[in-house]
């Protein structure tokens, strides 16, 4: 029986740093693509690359590293990656589309009422909250934060 403590789990380590990088790295990211500074990002779900799959293939990568691909629980972070990964291009991004579609419904709405009832435009008391549309991944985000998720493991594990 391998007992670890905490501070000697590489897995646990790997996992938790290709989350730090997935989410830090999607600043520089969306900052080349749209000219623009979101720190908000680091703390968001959705994007480039996918934090949630650096994490599940840096775990199942870290395991086959520390315990052999033969072993048992190599096989449970493996499926378990290939589950999170499968969620957060299927459910999750289907989610993210319905809140688009939701979103652009209650604009209309809102819209439709201001018009129909002629209202002097007035200042809202309180902006309403949009649901969350950046849920999922594309499969080329969840693509990425795999590969992120086993290179900086296989670099961590061959540079300490």
């Amino acid at each position: 029986m391998n007992t670890l403590n905490i501070i000697d789990n590489f897995p646990l380590w790997a996992s938790l740093f290709s989350i730090l990088f997935a989410q830090v790295v999607k600043v520089p990211i969306a900052f080349i693509a749209t000219k623009k500074i979101s720190l908000g990002l680091i703390t968001s779900t959705g994007g480039m690359p996918s934090s949630h799959s650096a994490a599940v293939t840096a775990l199942a990568t870290g395991v086959a590293l520390v315990e052999g691909m033969d072993s048992a629980i190599f096989a449970v972070a493996c499926i378990f990656a290939v589950i999170t990964m499968f969620d957060a291009t299927g459910v999750r991004r289907h989610a993210g589309e319905q809140a688009t579609v939701l979103n652009k419904l209650v604009t209309d709405f809102h819209h439709f009422v201001q018009e129909a009832k002629q209202w002097p435009e007035k200042k809202e008391q309180e902006k309403m909250k949009e649901l969350k549309e950046l849920l999922g991944h594309q499969p080329i985000e969840v693509f990425f934060g795999g590969l992120t998720g086993v290179l900086l493991t296989l670099g961590l594990y061959f540079f300490s």
